[in-house]
């Protein structure tokens, strides 16, 4: 078996979460040796005619795709499916539709509220900056006065998310006034989501061989060492500086007391809702907040989740009594399979 192990090409100035593609590749790449005989360790740029030449050179039998973003903006993570979907090639994870619905927080918002599943009102718009003259915010169901978080629509791993993130408001000219400020002091486009002040939960899924998504250990992440009135969400520091607080006192969890059984069972089976809604495959995560009500609502559907030892799909897998090396190729020999399906099921 040829694998091809397709990744963000980084900048040698690159930030520290700019660079865990490199520490996802190098584990993959340790894993997928375990029982593949040709490995090949590809980075890719904008530049998609060379790396589509590469792939003709190495004609893998799966591709491992890692692209996280392309360019230095995640809103261009679809384009790596696209081009493995035109070139023919199979690979892991989620296909271009799933990457396109996912990726923009504010289209994946509309649609989870589509489907009748549970998802803080928001204020923003999906299609570009609210700073850009003339340009339309959509609102649904924010009440005011109110507490949100500002969030970029496109980048993910909690980019440009910290304290300052979450404001108070009294009406929709204040909260637009904060969304334009935040959009020019980040150069992206950004909406507004109610807050849900409570409990944070994420949950990993992988197919299982029949091709079932398979619900990997609930875990939390325990805000218990914040002070009074410091905003308990998981920010730029906790993720990606070690040297903070913040990244210290986030460690996630996986024991429930028997009274959040049904809360547990819930989350999981809102995950499959929407691994089936988004037409997720492979792998990905389902990040909540649980209000102090208990009610969960969808925060984000993460269709390329870090693979990254230390982040949580690993401790998921882990915990769940799995290693590392057999779920990878797990995934990998799953790609693999559905190529074949597809193949089959084509006309002659």
């Amino acid at each position: 078996m040829r694998v091809a192990i397709l990744y963000n090409a980084t900048a040698a100035d690159a930030t520290t979460a700019e660079r865990d593609v490199l520490v996802q590749r190098d584990a993959v790449r340790a894993a997928v040796s375990t029982f593949a005989s040709d490995v090949r360790s590809m980075p890719c740029s904008l530049d998609l005619a060379t790396a589509g030449a590469r792939l003709a050179e190495v004609d893998p039998t799966v591709v491992f795709n890692l692209v996280e973003s392309l360019g230095g903006s995640d809103r261009l993570m679809s384009v790596v499916p696209a081009l493995l979907d035109t070139l023919g090639h199979p690979y892991t994870g989620c296909g271009t539709e799933a990457i396109v619905l996912t990726t923009n927080k504010v289209l994946a918002k509309q649609q989870l509220r589509r489907a009748g599943l549970p998802t803080p009102a928001w204020l923003g718009s999906a299609d570009g900056p609210t700073a850009v003259p003339g340009a339309q915010t959509v609102t649904s169901g924010m009440t005011y006065p109110c507490r949100v978080v500002i969030k970029t629509v496109w980048e993910h791993a909690s980019y440009g998310l910290d304290d300052r993130s979450i404001v108070a408001v009294d009406d929709v000219e204040a909260l637009t006034r904060q969304l334009v400020e935040r959009e020019r002091e980040l150069g992206r486009p950004c909406f507004a989501e109610a807050f849900v002040d409570g409990r944070e939960f994420n949950v990993s899924l992988v197919t299982t061989v029949a091709g079932a998504p398979d619900v990997l250990p609930v875990a939390e992440i325990d805000f218990s060492a914040f002070p009074p009135g410091k905003p308990r969400i998981v920010g730029t520091s906790a993720k990606w500086e070690p040297e903070t607080f913040e990244y210290s006192h986030t460690p996630r969890c996986f024991e429930f007391a028997p009274d959040d059984a049904g809360l547990v069972a819930e989350l999981a089976e809102l995950s499959r809702r929407c691994w089936d809604l988004f037409g997720l495959r492979g792998y990905a995560r389902v990040d909540f907040r649980v209000d102090t009500a208990g009610r969960p609502w969808i925060l984000e559907v993460n269709a390329n989740p870090c693979l990254s030892p230390d982040a949580g799909f690993a401790a998921a897998v882990d915990r769940a009594g799995l290693s590392y090396d057999t779920t990878i190729r797990q995934i990998v020999e799953g790609a693999v399979r559905r190529s074949d399906r597809q193949l089959k099921a084509t006309p002659v």
